[in-house]
C-alpha cells in the first residue's frame, strides 16, 4: 500500500520530488471519474518573454511564512519563542512581522496553503506549516526541501475514513474495499475531500480504479450519513469525531503521517544572499530546543573516595549515564583546618519520563541533596539536519 510517510522523514528531497510536478498532468494519469475540478490552482509564475522565469524575485529582506490563525499559528509562535525567536507584531491586524534576532528576516503571516503556493512562485523563502500541506498544495514541486521534518507539534495524519454500518460493516481493509461489487463505471465509490492532490493519486497508486471525488472543505464526517458520498479522505487527530459520526479508518488506508516542518525553496537557499545563514540559525536553535525537551538536568552529591569510584557506581546503573556520561567534579570542606574532597558533585541528563527512576537509583548508591533543573537547549557539536540540507543541496562540507 502507498504510505508516505518513511519517504518523506527519510528522504526530505527524494519525497517532495516524487510527486508530479504538473497539477494538471497529474489528474490525466488518474484513472478516475470527477464529478467537479479536483485539481489544485498552480501557483502563479512569472513569464519573461514568453518564457518562465527561475530567478528568485527582486527583493534583500529573507521571507518567512508561518500560520495565521488556528492551534498551528499558536503552536508555532510558542516553539520560536522556546527558541529565543520571539516574533515581534507592532500590530497584530498587519501580516508582516519580525524576529529582532534575526535582523535581515520578515515575517509574513498566511494561511498554510499560501504558504507553501508562494514558496513556490517565490515569494516566501522559508515557511512553517503542516508536512500534509507541503504534500497537498507543493504537488512534488522539485524546488521544495524539507529542512526540518519533525518539529514536534500538529501531530495528525491523512486517511481514508468509511461508515461502520451497511454495505461497509464488515469491510476492514483498502483492498476489501477494492474488491466490492459494488463499485463499476455506473456507480463508482464517491469519496468527499479538501485534499483534491493527494486523495485521487492515494486512489490511483493503490488501484482503485471506480472513484469519484467531490470537494469540500468542512464538515465532511456528515457526507455519508446524507448520502452525499460513500466515504472520506480526512485530516484525522485523535479519531473521536470519526467515531462519533459511525466512521472508522480501514487498514492500508493510511495516506500521509504529519506534523509542522520547516520548508525552503531551493532557489531562495542556493541563490538569495542570507536565507542559508538564517536558515542555519534557525536549525541550530530549533534542534537545540526539540533535543532538550523531556530532559531534565540531575545534580547531586555523593560521598566517595576518588571521582573513578564514584563514577563506577554511578555507570552500573542504568538510568545514570546520561547524554555521554556524568559530569563528576570534587566538593572541597575544610575539617580540623584542612581541606578534603569528601564528596563529589555530579551531573546527568535524564529523560522525563525516568526522572524519578533515576532518582531512586542515585540514592541508592549514595546520592544526596538530588536538584532537578529543566532544560532549555541542547546544542550538540553539529546539527545532523544542517548537514542533511548541505547534502541536499548538493554543498556538502
Amino acid at each position: 500500500m502507498a504510505v508516505l510517510q518513511t519517504n518523506f522523514l527519510q528522504c526530505p528531497l527524494a519525497s517532495i520530488s516524487s510527486f508530479s510536478a504538473s497539477p494538471s498532468s497529474a489528474i490525466n494519469r488518474v484513472s478516475v471519474k470527477f464529478m467537479v475540478s479536483c485539481c489544485s490552482v498552480a501557483s502563479p509564475i512569472t513569464l519573461v518573454n514568453g518564457n518562465v522565469d527561475n530567478r528568485p524575485s527582486e527583493r534583500n529582506e529573507v521571507r518567512l511564512g508561518l500560520p495565521s490563525k488556528g492551534r498551528m499559528a499558536t503552536d508555532t509562535l510558542e516553539l520560536l519563542k522556546d527558541c529565543q525567536l520571539s516574533v515581534r507584531q507592532v500590530n497584530p491586524r498587519q501580516y508582516v512581522a519580525e524576529i529582532p534576532l534575526l535582523p535581515n528576516l520578515e515575517v509574513w503571516f498566511q494561511r498554510p496553503k499560501d504558504i507553501v503556493r508562494k514558496l513556490v512562485s517565490g515569494d516566501l523563502d522559508l515557511g512553517i506549516v503542516g508536512l500534509d500541506t507541503v504534500s497537498e498544495y507543493g504537488q512534488g514541486n522539485e524546488d521544495l526541501i524539507l529542512a526540518h521534518d519533525a518539529l514536534e507539534y500538529g501531530d495528525c495524519h491523512l486517511s481514508l475514513a468509511i461508515p461502520k454500518y451497511g454495505i461497509f460493516e464488515n469491510i476492514n481493509s483498502l483492498e476489501e474495499l477494492a474488491q466490492m461489487p459494488q463499485w463499476t463505471p455506473g456507480r463508482p465509490l464517491r469519496i468527499a475531500t479538501g485534499f483534491t492532490y493527494l486523495a485521487p493519486k492515494f486512489m490511483k497508486d493503490n488501484g482503485l480504479k471506480h472513484v469519484t471525488f467531490s470537494t469540500a472543505d468542512g464538515a465532511l464526517e456528515a457526507a455519508p450519513a446524507m448520502g452525499i458520498a460513500d466515504a472520506i479522505v480526512d485530516l484525522v487527530s485523535s479519531g473521536t469525531t470519526l467515531r462519533e459520526n459511525n466512521l472508522k479508518e480501514i487498514e492500508g488506508g493510511l495516506i500521509v503521517e504529519s506534523q509542522a516542518v520547516l520548508v525552503a525553496s531551493r532557489k531562495s537557499l542556493t541563490q538569495r544572499k542570507g536565507v542559508l545563514d538564517i536558515t542555519h540559525e534557525m536549525l541550530e536553535r530549533l534542534e537545540a530546543h526539540l533535543r532538550a525537551a523531556g530532559q531534565f538536568m540531575v545534580t547531586a552529591n555523593m560521598r566517595g573516595s576518588s571521582a573513578e569510584e564514584v563514577a563506577e557506581r554511578i555507570l552500573s546503573q542504568t538510568s545514570l549515564s546520561g547524554l555521554q556520561g556524568p559530569t563528576i567534579s570534587p566538593v572541597f570542606c575544610k575539617r580540623d583546618g584542612k581541606v578534603s574532597a569528601d564528596y563529589y558533585a555530579i551531573v546527568i541528563c535524564a529523560p522525563k519520563k525516568e526522572l524519578y527512576k533515576s532518582v531512586q537509583q542515585l540514592r541508592a548508591i549514595g546520592g544526596s541533596g538530588v536538584l532537578i533543573s529543566p532544560l532549555t537547549c541542547i546544542f550538540d557539536e553539529e546539527t545532523p539536519r544542517w548537514r542533511q540540507l548541505l547534502s541536499n543541496l548538493g554543498m556538502g562540507f
